[in-house]
């Protein structure tokens, strides 16, 4: 599993021309579902992700936690996250999950974040989504699970 763990100030994904999801203070959470990923690994990420302490303090310091800034999640499927580029021009997708297995992970995510978070928010499994955001700092954690 990788997750791009960016904070932000706001964002918002489109399907069709239509927002599916829109957060302000908070994580957009870019998923990529591998082949050997199991619903243990979404537990300790989801663990993990509530846990970190990258938004500011008063003093400007990264230490303050989702919940202590009352942060949402904008949770969004991404296997391109997987592709290795390694050789030739054109990137392999091998170690990607299924499409089942991903869709299966993905929905686990949300339902176990929304057990952790008071507002989580989503993107539309296989669509093709235009995300649109505010980083904040910029600040973008790459997670290996």
């Amino acid at each position: 599993m990788k997750i791009v763990l960016q904070r932000v100030n706001s964002a918002h994904v489109l399907v069709k021309n239509e927002i599916v999801g829109k957060i302000q203070t908070g994580y957009v959470v870019l998923l990529g579902i591998a082949q050997s990923d199991t619903h243990e690994k979404i537990d300790k990420a989801v663990q993990k992700i509530k846990n970190l302490r990258i938004f500011p303090d008063d003093d400007g310091k990264t230490n303050l936690s989702i919940d202590d800034v009352g942060g949402a999640l904008l949770v969004v499927s991404q296997f391109t996250l997987l592709a290795d580029a390694r050789k030739g021009n054109r990137p392999s997708f091998i170690d990607a999950g299924s499409p089942q297995l991903a869709n299966e992970l993905y929905e686990y995510f949300i339902k176990t974040a929304k057990l952790h978070f008071a507002n989580v928010q989503s993107g539309v499994f296989g669509a093709s989504m235009q995300v649109t955001l505010t980083n904040d700092g910029p600040f973008t954690i790459l997670l290996e699970m």
